[in-house]
């Protein structure tokens, strides 16, 4: 029988409880846990697909110095000594720790405790700083903490849900499935979506308005002013629990609405329509991420999304508040132990001198850090200039993620010292370590993460650990030990770390802090193995008996009170005449941040498989782009090329380009170099969704598309993108010259061997090219060179690296590059938890499934994590009305 475990998926900030099982052979297999409270049993593609993942392929298995394999004690050693080296010549500020997310809390807690505590810098910051850091700052200026109110039944319980700088159904598909199912079964229900874009999450909106960038503090503003001037405003509330009231008034009302509408680009009808429900709607929840968080303005937007909910005290009541989306599995978690560098443990203050003492006579410190540390971007400028002269870098990769991507990679090939713990060897970061620490993966560490609505779960180990990986909390305590602080680190296992980060939670706190697991301070292993979901807080000796804050006030500044934050809209537009376009970056549905995970699976490429930028039909004419041609895009910071996919759910004006791609999986794509290192002056976060850049089409001498069972090497295109299939990989490519000899060119980058010949035809008068090389019945790698972009039935060719090739119609047809008349070909993958492709979804509607639910029946399409649902409405409407003329 498969023994299976109970852990949590690695990927956003949904929490998504899992069961893991392990077959007797050892294969893996995973599902959603019907038992936990995120998801009860859901999951979306990325989730599915977690077992397709956990191979060892291109793991980092031991320790290296320079690129040579070294012990753990000589590694170790040597981080010690040149961090002591650097702390003793130049200070405590001459190191620093960039963390992430991605790590267990666990993790978290040892690294800000080394840092903070005992090397006596507030130099550690993380990838969170680039995803959730301006709702932590504007969370501590409206509630004297970073607290989340609410919780994700409110979603549920709401008449009235907003979705602002969220695409809900590709970046927290559970959460959209919940909230799907709510209105499916309450359709007075009324769903706004606020987003430049018209992104798939629209399916199920009542109203969408199409907001400039940056525009959202514009339009929250006129919200708060209408509110006023409908006498909705909660008096009671506002004079028993909040303070600023008058202020912000003022600034709300000093904006006309005909300016509010010139900020938002929104029509008048829309603009009065989103006031009206609002007004109007007691239970309205507004739920926001990246949009509102990505920006120079992002705590401002924060607080003006806030001051509307505290104005008419929907704060903390069933199926009202603001609701902040966080990006990361355990950016909560991060921010529980202090992994910001503006942040100490346990939700306390570092500009507080009585947090800072308390802090350091529990963890009993020499030291304590007394200011803040240098925040992401000012950290990897501080690399840059020399300031920071040893980095430690985790569970991350900034040469990709980073602003000013080519900045920060030059930056860190410039540093004396520099340390990356990671699963995989090979990186765009990894490359410039100069120490490489092997870190166990998903289903290899042991520990906890905490969710967006302060949901704290298990992550289980039900793999073996693989060659000499080590937990990430061990390899800072070992270092912690190195450099003369052995009896603060002398953590055994995870449970040592979690009951001590549950002390530290409820000393001295006598619910003055919001944070309080205190009830775990004593836990011992078996209890933490039996650990279920809970939400915190969770006191020594008290009952829990309330999962939301603020209801009745109890805010967390020194008079209790919630503070009203006067905002300003700023001027949004970036744009001039040498950079007319805004740009926009964020995630798709099937891929991870920088797909190291994600990439791993086949199934997760079915659907989008390289680089594209979207692009508004008009504006693609006046570039000189067409659809599927390749587009260079650039600001001053840097350039990229990617696909064009030209559609009309992109403003004019704007392009949204995904933010996965990086040198191991294209040439010239990672889209955060184009970047500008602008930010929040409060939250330091980046301004990642409104960037000035110009386009122009990329005209090569050749496009090409190629499989190939082997993985290419030496790819020396223009452009390239690969991905991986079943059965090999998948190539796009264009040449800006004419490869001397294409059969040599495929023998080199293919691995055909020499007794090979190829099956293929030349057109000389249009240059179009097909070759296909075959080791007896099997395909071993097939290309297609045209002038143009490359006109094949992409999926179909893909499925030949798995199939026989046993006669020479089947050879031809892939020569060809089309089925034969009898062979379905599915077409591009919609659903790719079932590889469901586009032609089989049209065949089902011309066979009479004229609805989302009929397509699902017949082929399983939009029936798990139910992210396709939204594409499939839109081809179903389609057939439609081409029916129809």
């Amino acid at each position: 029988m498969p023994v299976e475990t109970k852990t949590t998926c690695p990927y956003c900030g949904v929490g998504c409880g899992v069961v893991a099982s392990v077959g007797g052979d050892g294969k893996v297999s995973v599902k959603g846990d019907p038992d936990h409270p995120a998801n009860f049993g859901r999951l979306c593609s990325k989730g599915s697909a977690l077992a397709e993942t956990i191979d060892l392929d291109g793991r980092l298995l031991h320790p290296e110095i320079e690129g040579e394999r070294a012990s753990w004690n000589q590694a170790l050693d040597l981080v010690a000594k040149r961090f002591g080296e650097a702390i003793a010549e130049h200070g405590p500020d001459s190191v620093a720790f960039y963390v992430s997310g991605q790590l267990l809390t666990e993790d978290y807690y040892v690294a800000n405790k080394l840092m903070k505590g005992f090397i006596g810098s507030a130099n550690i910051d993380t990838n969170s700083r680039l995803c959730m850091s301006s709702s932590v700052a504007g969370h501590r200026r409206a509630f004297g903490a970073d607290t989340v109110p609410g919780t994700y039944e409110d979603i549920e319980l709401a008449d009235l849900v907003i979705l602002t700088g969220s695409n809900l159904a590709w970046c927290h598909p559970v959460i959209y499935q919940r909230l799907a199912a709510a209105k499916a079964a309450r359709p007075s229900m009324k769903i706004v979506v606020i987003d430049p874009r018209r992104t798939m999450s629209c399916d199920i909106a009542d109203l969408h308005l199409a907001i400039r960038p940056d525009g959202d503090v514009a339009l929250f503003l006129g919200l708060f002013a209408h509110l006023i001037a409908s006498n909705a405003v909660d008096q009671n509330y506002v004079a028993e629990h909040t303070n600023g009231f008058a202020e912000a008034f003022a600034t709300a009302c000093a904006a006309s609405f005909n300016e509010v509408l010139d900020l938002t680009g929104l029509p008048a009808m829309q603009l009065r329509e989103f006031y009206r429900l609002f007004a109007a709607t007691e239970k309205v929840v507004t739920c926001y991420s990246q949009g509102v968080n990505q920006s120079s303005s992002g705590t401002d937007k924060v607080n003006a999304i806030i001051n509307c909910h505290l104005a008419t005290g929907r704060v903390g009541r069933p199926g009202m508040g603001p609701f902040s989306l966080t990006g990361q599995p355990n950016a909560m978690g991060g921010r529980e132990v202090g992994g910001l560098a503006n942040m100490l443990a346990a939700h306390m203050a570092i500009e507080s001198a009585g947090d800072r003492d308390r802090v350091q006579r529990f963890w009993q410190a020499p030291g304590i850090a007394a200011r803040p540390g240098l925040k992401a971007v000012d950290m990897f400028r501080a690399v840059g200039d020399g300031r920071i002269k040893a980095i430690w870098i985790m569970a991350t990769n900034p040469v990709v993620s980073m602003p000013d991507a080519d900045a920060v990679k030059a930056a860190i090939e410039a540093c004396p010292f520099v340390v990356v713990s990671d699963i995989l060897r090979e990186t765009d970061t990894t490359r410039h370590g100069h120490v490489l620490l092997p870190s166990l993966g998903w289903g290899e560490k042991d520990g906890t993460v905490t969710n967006s609505e302060r949901r704290i779960s298990r992550q289980r180990q039900f793999l073996s650990v693989p060659g000499e990986a080590r937990p990430d909390w061990w390899q800072m305590a070992e270092v912690g030990r190195r450099m003369g602080f052995s009896a603060a680190f002398s953590f055994q296992t995870a449970v040592d770390i979690f009951a001590e980060h549950a002390g530290l939670s409820g000393f001295e706190n006598n619910g003055n802090r919001d944070f309080d697991i205190g009830v775990h301070e004593a836990i011992g292993e078996e209890e933490y193995d039996a650990l279920v979901p809970f939400q915190w807080p969770q006191a020594a000796g008290s009952i829990r008996q309330t999962t939301r804050f603020f209801a009745k006030g109890g805010f967390y500044h020194a008079d209790r009170k919630a503070r009203f934050v006067a905002v300003e809209a700023p001027a949004s537009d970036r744009t001039n005449s040498q950079f007319p376009l805004t740009l926009n970056t964020g995630r798709i549905r099937d891929h991870w941040h920088t797909m190291t995970r994600t990439g791993k699976s086949a199934r997760l490429s079915q659907h989008i498989a390289e680089p594209f930028a979207e692009i508004h039909p008009r504006d693609a004419m006046e570039i000189g782009v067409g659809d599927a041609g390749l587009v260079e895009i650039e600001s001053p910071y840097g350039e990229v090329i990617v696909r064009a996919l030209v559609t009309e759910r992109q403003a004019r004006g704007s392009l949204f380009v995904p933010m996965h791609w990086n040198d191991n999986f294209a040439a010239r794509a990672r889209i955060d170099s184009v970047v500008a290192p602008v930010t929040d002056p409060i939250s330091g976060q980046p301004a990642s969704k409104n960037v000035a850049v110009r386009a122009r089409p990329f005209k090569p001498a050749h496009y090409c598309f190629a499989v190939s069972a082997a993985k290419p090497r030496h790819l020396d295109s223009a452009y390239w993108a690969l991905a991986k299939t079943d059965g090999g990989w998948r190539i796009e490519l264009a040449f800006n010259a004419t490869p001397d000899d294409w059969v040599g060119w495929c023998r080199t980058t293919f691995d055909i061997p020499d007794r090979l010949e190829p099956l293929g035809y030349a057109d000389r008068a249009s240059g179009d090219l097909r070759l296909a090389f075959f080791d007896g019945e099997r395909l071993l790698a097939a290309l297609f060179v045209a002038s143009q972009p490359v006109a094949v039935a992409r999926n179909w060719a893909i499925a030949q690296l798995s199939a026989s090739h046993g006669n020479l119609r089947k050879r031809f047809a892939l020569v060809a590059g089309r089925p034969g008349a009898d062979t379905v070909d599915a077409g591009a993958t919609v659903c790719s938890c079932f590889s469901v492709g586009v032609n089989q979804i049209v065949i089902a509607i011309r066979g009479g499934c004229h609805s989302v639910e009929a397509v699902g029946k017949a082929l399983n399409a939009g029936t798990n994590c139910g992210s396709c649902r939204a594409e499939i409405r839109g081809i179903i409407d389609g057939c439609l009305a081409a029916a129809a003329e």
